[in-house]
């Protein structure tokens, strides 16, 4: 069985059958082609051949080129997958990654700025600019929705209705959501589409045809997540907030405002679009150390005792 046809089809079962993303798709095209070559140093032509003490080995050479233990784990995923693909297809009598351990992951709580960061940051950008009138629809969008930066970029034109207040979007695993805006959102959206069709530095005066995106460049072709990531740092820096800040920072921002507010876990979690609602619960493990981090400095006795 040639690991390397047989990777392929994997592929094509997870984009056909799976409905995995691009993003995936890459990932695990890219963790299983480096796992072709570490069979090709053993001389293994044949995945029926592979076994656990190669596995084993595959991990351990891992671990010797000091790749990290997030990095580590994902390439190991790739490779169950793979081989649980076989032996649910009959391929392969044994699964030899069943019993493949993978290194403990610590679990870190996502980063998010309070309430009165994020609307600072909001009022950053210049009204009177082009480029500012979009980059205030981009934030208050992605506070508003929780949006990932790829699905923002990807957003087009005929995926809004402002009237209704709402957006489609297609998120991980090509699964449809429908997300309600704020108006603040809704504003923004209609100060920026009065100024989209005349990008600044378009060699035509207009937007390149054929761009449907909602997100365009100053030159009038689509916007990418690089560009978004960049903008976000300028206005981080532009409003003093002296942390990191990502798009995704503003998602998880999102999420643990609307826990603090009293929104249902599950409520967040179809927002979000998670498939699993343990993927959501991380942000009540946010909202309780804030809670314990609350109570440690307001309440009288924890107070004393720091001060004993």
């Amino acid at each position: 069985m040639d690991p390397r046809t047989t990777i392929e089809r994997f592929l094509e079962h997870l984009d056909v059958e799976r409905n995995f993303s691009e993003q995936s798709l890459r990932a695990y095209g890219t963790d299983l082609r480096q796992f072709c070559e570490f069979l090709d140093e053993r001389e293994i032509s044949d995945l029926t051949r592979v076994d656990n003490l190669n596995l084993r080995g595959y991990l351990a050479g891992m671990s010797e080129a000091n790749y990290g233990r997030r990095s580590i784990a994902r390439k190991l995923a790739s490779v169950r997958s793979l081989f649980r693909f076989l032996h649910r297809r009959g391929e392969i009598k044994d699964n030899p990654a069943k019993m493949l351990r993978t290194p403990k992951l610590a679990r870190n709580l996502p980063s998010f700025l309070d309430e009165s960061q994020v609307t600072v940051l909001l009022t950053t950008p210049d009204p009177n600019t082009w480029s500012g009138v979009r980059d205030k629809a981009i934030l208050e969008l992605l506070y508003a929705t929780g949006l990932r930066v790829s699905e923002l970029v990807k957003l087009k034109m005929n995926d809004l209705e402002l009237t209704r207040g709402s957006l489609r979007t297609m998120g991980k695993g090509r699964k449809e959501r429908i997300l309600p805006l704020l108006p603040a959102a809704v504003d923004a959206l209609q100060g920026w589409f009065g100024v989209r069709e005349k990008p600044p530095r378009s060699r035509t005066g207009g937007i390149k045809p054929g761009t449907e995106t909602v997100f365009i460049n100053q030159r009038g072709t689509s916007l990418t997540d690089r560009s978004v990531r960049r903008l976000i740092d300028q206005y981080v820096k532009s409003a003093a907030i002296n942390c990191k800040v990502t798009p995704h920072t503003l998602r998880h921002s999102f999420a643990t405002h609307l826990l603090n507010h009293g929104a249902d876990l599950r409520d967040v979690q179809e927002l979000l679009g998670h498939a699993h609602l343990a993927t959501t619960q991380v942000y009540t493990h946010v909202t309780t150390a804030r809670m314990l981090d609350v109570y440690e400095r307001a309440h009288p006795s924890a107070a004393d005792k720091k001060s004993a």
